[in-house]
Protein backbone atom coordinates (compact mmCIF):
# COMPACT_ATOMS: atom_id res chain seq x y z
CA UNK A 1 0.00 0.00 0.00
CA UNK A 2 1.49 3.13 -1.14
CA UNK A 3 1.49 6.03 1.27
CA UNK A 4 -0.23 9.39 0.87
CA UNK A 5 -2.83 10.60 -1.20
CA UNK A 6 -2.54 11.37 -3.88
CA UNK A 7 -2.74 7.98 -5.16
CA UNK A 8 -5.95 8.05 -4.34
CA UNK A 9 -8.48 8.98 -7.28
CA UNK A 10 -10.91 11.82 -6.43
CA UNK A 11 -14.06 9.69 -6.33
CA UNK A 12 -14.94 5.48 -7.09
CA UNK A 13 -18.07 3.66 -6.75
CA UNK A 14 -17.39 0.67 -5.05
CA UNK A 15 -18.73 -3.03 -5.49
CA UNK A 16 -21.33 -2.84 -2.65
CA UNK A 17 -25.13 -2.50 -3.29
CA UNK A 18 -27.11 -2.15 -0.26
CA UNK A 19 -30.91 -2.62 -0.66
CA UNK A 20 -32.38 1.37 -0.97
CA UNK A 21 -36.28 0.34 0.94
CA UNK A 22 -34.73 -1.27 3.92
CA UNK A 23 -32.46 1.91 4.04
CA UNK A 24 -35.15 3.99 4.34
CA UNK A 25 -37.26 2.23 6.60
CA UNK A 26 -34.27 2.44 8.86
CA UNK A 27 -34.32 5.84 8.70
CA UNK A 28 -37.64 6.57 8.70
CA UNK A 29 -37.86 4.72 12.29
CA UNK A 30 -34.81 7.13 13.35
CA UNK A 31 -36.62 10.69 11.88
CA UNK A 32 -37.89 11.67 15.56
CA UNK A 33 -34.76 11.02 17.31
CA UNK A 34 -32.79 14.42 18.30
CA UNK A 35 -30.36 14.84 15.30
CA UNK A 36 -27.65 17.23 15.88
CA UNK A 37 -27.26 20.15 13.70
CA UNK A 38 -23.26 20.21 11.89
CA UNK A 39 -20.95 21.83 14.62
CA UNK A 40 -19.48 23.88 11.47
CA UNK A 41 -21.92 26.25 10.59
CA UNK A 42 -20.17 28.41 8.54
CA UNK A 43 -19.17 25.62 6.05
CA UNK A 44 -23.85 25.91 5.14
CA UNK A 45 -26.36 27.37 4.86
CA UNK A 46 -29.69 26.12 5.59
CA UNK A 47 -29.66 22.78 7.47
CA UNK A 48 -27.44 20.39 7.52
CA UNK A 49 -27.98 17.72 10.68
CA UNK A 50 -26.24 14.61 12.08
CA UNK A 51 -27.70 11.30 13.79
CA UNK A 52 -24.38 9.19 15.47
CA UNK A 53 -24.40 5.71 14.85
CA UNK A 54 -21.01 5.09 16.61
CA UNK A 55 -19.40 7.49 18.65
CA UNK A 56 -15.47 7.37 20.62
CA UNK A 57 -16.35 5.54 23.76
CA UNK A 58 -17.69 6.80 26.95
CA UNK A 59 -19.66 10.03 24.73
CA UNK A 60 -22.83 9.37 25.71
CA UNK A 61 -24.24 12.50 25.01
CA UNK A 62 -25.84 12.97 21.26
CA UNK A 63 -23.92 16.13 20.95
CA UNK A 64 -20.80 14.26 21.91
CA UNK A 65 -21.01 11.03 19.95
CA UNK A 66 -22.18 13.29 16.78
CA UNK A 67 -18.50 14.78 16.52
CA UNK A 68 -16.21 12.64 14.13
CA UNK A 69 -12.71 12.78 15.59
CA UNK A 70 -10.02 11.22 13.71
CA UNK A 71 -7.44 9.56 15.43
CA UNK A 72 -7.16 6.25 17.54
CA UNK A 73 -10.44 6.11 19.70
CA UNK A 74 -12.31 2.94 20.21
CA UNK A 75 -16.01 3.82 18.57
CA UNK A 76 -18.30 2.07 19.91
CA UNK A 77 -22.39 1.31 18.87
CA UNK A 78 -24.65 4.25 19.44
CA UNK A 79 -28.40 3.39 20.96
CA UNK A 80 -29.35 4.61 17.39
CA UNK A 81 -27.55 1.91 15.52
CA UNK A 82 -28.57 -0.68 18.42
CA UNK A 83 -32.05 -0.38 16.87
CA UNK A 84 -30.96 -0.88 13.21
CA UNK A 85 -30.04 -4.22 12.31
CA UNK A 86 -29.49 -3.34 8.65
CA UNK A 87 -27.75 -0.51 9.47
CA UNK A 88 -25.56 -3.05 11.37
CA UNK A 89 -25.10 -5.06 8.10
CA UNK A 90 -24.27 -2.88 5.99
CA UNK A 91 -21.50 -1.45 8.35
CA UNK A 92 -20.41 -4.88 8.85
CA UNK A 93 -19.70 -5.09 5.01
CA UNK A 94 -16.42 -3.77 5.23
CA UNK A 95 -13.48 -5.69 5.93
CA UNK A 96 -11.62 -2.71 7.93
CA UNK A 97 -11.44 -0.46 11.19
CA UNK A 98 -14.75 1.65 10.91
CA UNK A 99 -14.26 4.86 13.13
CA UNK A 100 -17.23 7.61 12.81
CA UNK A 101 -20.78 6.52 11.22
CA UNK A 102 -23.28 8.90 10.80
CA UNK A 103 -26.62 9.74 9.13
CA UNK A 104 -26.20 13.06 7.41
CA UNK A 105 -29.34 14.94 6.45
CA UNK A 106 -29.03 18.29 4.42
CA UNK A 107 -32.67 19.66 4.47
CA UNK A 108 -34.61 21.33 1.84
CA UNK A 109 -32.85 24.51 -0.28
CA UNK A 110 -30.27 24.11 1.92
CA UNK A 111 -26.34 24.19 0.89
CA UNK A 112 -22.97 22.55 1.99
CA UNK A 113 -20.68 25.17 0.99
CA UNK A 114 -17.27 24.35 -0.43
CA UNK A 115 -14.76 23.31 1.77
CA UNK A 116 -11.95 20.14 2.28
CA UNK A 117 -11.60 17.60 4.88
CA UNK A 118 -8.08 18.18 5.42
CA UNK A 119 -7.61 15.28 8.32
CA UNK A 120 -9.09 12.34 5.84
CA UNK A 121 -7.55 10.54 3.00
CA UNK A 122 -3.84 9.54 4.71
CA UNK A 123 -4.83 7.47 7.16
CA UNK A 124 -8.47 7.28 6.99
CA UNK A 125 -11.10 7.77 4.41
CA UNK A 126 -15.03 8.39 4.14
CA UNK A 127 -17.16 6.09 2.36
CA UNK A 128 -20.96 8.03 0.89
CA UNK A 129 -23.84 5.90 0.72
CA UNK A 130 -27.27 7.70 -0.15
CA UNK A 131 -30.08 7.00 1.31
CA UNK A 132 -32.43 9.65 0.06
CA UNK A 133 -31.66 11.60 -3.02
CA UNK A 134 -32.83 12.98 -6.05
CA UNK A 135 -31.56 14.29 -9.50
CA UNK A 136 -31.77 18.05 -7.62
CA UNK A 137 -29.09 17.14 -5.15
CA UNK A 138 -26.12 18.43 -6.72
CA UNK A 139 -22.45 17.13 -5.64
CA UNK A 140 -19.15 18.27 -6.67
CA UNK A 141 -16.17 17.29 -5.75
CA UNK A 142 -13.05 19.46 -7.31
CA UNK A 143 -15.99 21.25 -9.70
CA UNK A 144 -16.83 17.97 -11.13
CA UNK A 145 -20.30 16.61 -10.50
CA UNK A 146 -20.77 13.10 -8.74
CA UNK A 147 -24.03 11.55 -9.06
CA UNK A 148 -24.79 9.05 -6.42
CA UNK A 149 -28.20 6.99 -6.33
CA UNK A 150 -29.70 5.58 -2.95
CA UNK A 151 -27.92 2.47 -2.09
CA UNK A 152 -24.68 2.80 -4.09
CA UNK A 153 -21.32 3.05 -1.85
CA UNK A 154 -18.99 5.58 -2.99
CA UNK A 155 -15.49 6.54 -1.75
CA UNK A 156 -14.66 10.57 -2.12
CA UNK A 157 -11.49 11.87 -1.77
CA UNK A 158 -12.47 14.57 0.27
CA UNK A 159 -9.83 16.46 1.45
CA UNK A 160 -9.93 17.69 -1.95
CA UNK A 161 -12.56 20.82 -2.56
CA UNK A 162 -15.83 19.89 -2.48
CA UNK A 163 -19.74 21.31 -1.90
CA UNK A 164 -23.21 19.67 -2.48
CA UNK A 165 -26.73 21.92 -3.02
CA UNK A 166 -30.08 20.17 -2.21
CA UNK A 167 -31.92 22.82 -4.86
CA UNK A 168 -35.43 20.21 -4.35
CA UNK A 169 -38.12 20.16 -1.85
CA UNK A 170 -37.20 16.94 -0.21
CA UNK A 171 -34.40 15.61 2.40
CA UNK A 172 -31.20 14.29 1.28
CA UNK A 173 -29.50 11.84 3.90
CA UNK A 174 -26.48 9.48 3.35
CA UNK A 175 -24.86 7.56 5.27
CA UNK A 176 -21.37 8.27 6.17
CA UNK A 177 -18.40 6.11 7.44
CA UNK A 178 -14.95 7.04 8.32
CA UNK A 179 -13.11 4.04 8.28
CA UNK A 180 -9.32 2.82 8.55
CA UNK A 181 -7.21 2.64 5.13
CA UNK A 182 -6.08 -0.81 5.32
CA UNK A 183 -4.68 -3.07 2.52
CA UNK A 184 -8.09 -4.48 1.92
CA UNK A 185 -9.75 -0.80 1.75
CA UNK A 186 -6.88 0.60 -0.53
CA UNK A 187 -6.89 -2.29 -3.10
CA UNK A 188 -10.76 -2.11 -3.27
CA UNK A 189 -10.79 2.00 -3.89
CA UNK A 190 -7.65 1.92 -6.64
CA UNK A 191 -8.98 -1.77 -8.41
CA UNK A 192 -12.25 0.11 -8.86
CA UNK A 193 -10.72 3.21 -9.48
CA UNK A 194 -9.80 1.57 -12.59
CA UNK A 195 -12.80 0.50 -13.59
CA UNK A 196 -14.75 3.42 -13.57
CA UNK A 197 -12.26 5.78 -15.41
Amino acid sequence: MENGNNALPDSVRLPFNFDPEKLKTELKALESEYWVGHFVKHNYEGDWSVLPLTAPKGREHPILMASAIPGDHEFISTPFLEKSSYLKEVLGSFQTQLRSARLMRLGPNSEIKEHRDFDLDEKEVRIHIPILTNSKVLFFLNGKKVHMNSGECWYLKLSNPHRVLNQSEEERVHLVIDMVLNSWLWDTINKHGETNL
